[in-house]
């Protein structure tokens, strides 16, 4: 670890716990629908955080209580990463793969995956056909997944069943989690939502020994990149007053992107998400949060994402409706193999958190709605 900027050891401690839980998170396996890898790390984390329990699609439930039952505040993050799973493998031994999750092509040849099968973990590669033997005119089109393949290395057909590769096995990308050269910002995959998970175990650390007005329900969920499945079912078994969405967000600070698309740049804070495609938070939860990182000196910005979604599409629309909120991390090249944040805005976003919820009480939830 990179210590430069810190001042106290107690703080090395502490930066070297969070280093090691997105470590952790991040490199454990869990593609929508097989997501019991990283369910189990996540279970390891919550264990002495409150009480477990865990609906039938997966998702598991921390209950920490507070000074009241009520009100009830969920907490959610979704431990599925995006992924593939084996469609077909031809003859010579190629494979044909499903996406698990939204993919852009652009950014699936050349990766390394790893096929998960009953016999253990198998790498392979994703190709093509070859540039060179492409007319000019096709070496200027964008290849499409239903043209590439995942290569193992074998000749035939029956190499790959040997290998223990079948129809339906899930397909993660490879790669392992690194701090870049600066020290503040991490390199892995799955942030998109790994820091949302990490994020609702840091809060209920934070929580640990601290009076809340209410109980609080940290959610890691399943299958939110299939259609927000887990935060469906979760949230029945939840039954929440309030919630908040803990995410990884679109930075907005890469060659390209114009001022009026995003302003999210990395090191500036967490997001507060003012609108997504399928949610408007609850404006008096905006604004609370908002005054609490005055009052608390805590930098955010605010984000819209017009092109995408949360688990809080599903949950704001339990029963009668549930005031919800998203809070996210920035994160750059989301929905590819690796994406980067930084650490500074985990660590703001952990003080919002848990400091907004120590302001939930029943008659400000209560009030939300009013």
């Amino acid at each position: 670890m990179h210590f430069k900027s810190c001042a106290k050891e107690g703080l090395y401690i502490r930066m070297d716990a969070t280093a090691k839980l997105l470590k952790d998170l991040t490199e454990a396996h869990g593609v929508p629908g097989f997501e019991s890898p990283v369910r189990s790390v996540v279970r390891g984390y919550f264990q002495s955080l409150g009480e477990l329990s865990q609906d039938k699609l997966g998702s598991v439930i921390c209950k920490k209580q507070g000074e009241a039952e009520e009100p009830r505040v969920m907490l959610a993050g979704h431990m599925d990463e995006i992924g593939f799973m084996v469609k077909y493998i031809t003859d010579e031994g190629f494979i044909k793969f499903l996406p698990l999750g939204g993919w852009f092509d652009q950014v699936l040849l050349g990766q390394r995956v790893i096929i998960k099968t009953q016999k253990g973990d198998v790498v392979g590669l994703i190709g093509a056909k070859p540039p060179h033997l492409l007319s000019p005119e096709d070496r200027k089109k964008v290849i499409e997944k239903s043209d590439m393949y995942i290569d193992i290395g074998a000749t035939n057909k029956a190499e790959v069943e040997e290998a223990g590769v079948k129809t339906g096995d899930p397909i993660i990308p490879r790669a392992d989690f690194v701090e870049l050269a600066n020290g503040k910002t991490y390199l892995a995959k799955a942030f998109d939502d790994r820091v949302g998970v990490a994020l609702t175990v840091s809060v209920l650390e934070q929580l640990q020994g601290k009076q809340h007005p209410n109980t609080v329900f940290g959610v890691a969920t399943v299958q939110e990149e299939v259609g927000l499945r887990g935060a469906t079912t979760s949230v029945r078994a939840v039954d929440p007053h309030v919630a908040i969405v803990l995410e990884s967000d679109i930075a907005g600070d890469v060659p390209g992107i114009k001022p009026e698309e995003s302003g999210v740049k990395l090191g500036k804070g967490p997001t507060i998400v003012i609108y997504d495609a399928r949610m408007i938070p609850n404006q008096r939860l905006r604004e609370l949060a908002l005054k609490v990182a005055e009052e608390k000196n805590i930098p955010v910005q605010l984000s819209y994402i017009e092109g995408g979604a949360t688990d809080g599409a599903a949950i704001h629309l339990h029963h009668t409706g549930v005031p919800t909120l998203v809070i996210g991390v920035a994160a750059r090249h989301i929905h590819s193999h690796s994406s980067i944040i930084h650490r500074e805005d985990y660590d703001h976003a952990v003080a919002l958190v848990s400091e907004l919820i120590q302001r939930l009480d029943f008659q400000t939830v209560l009030d939300l709605t009013a």
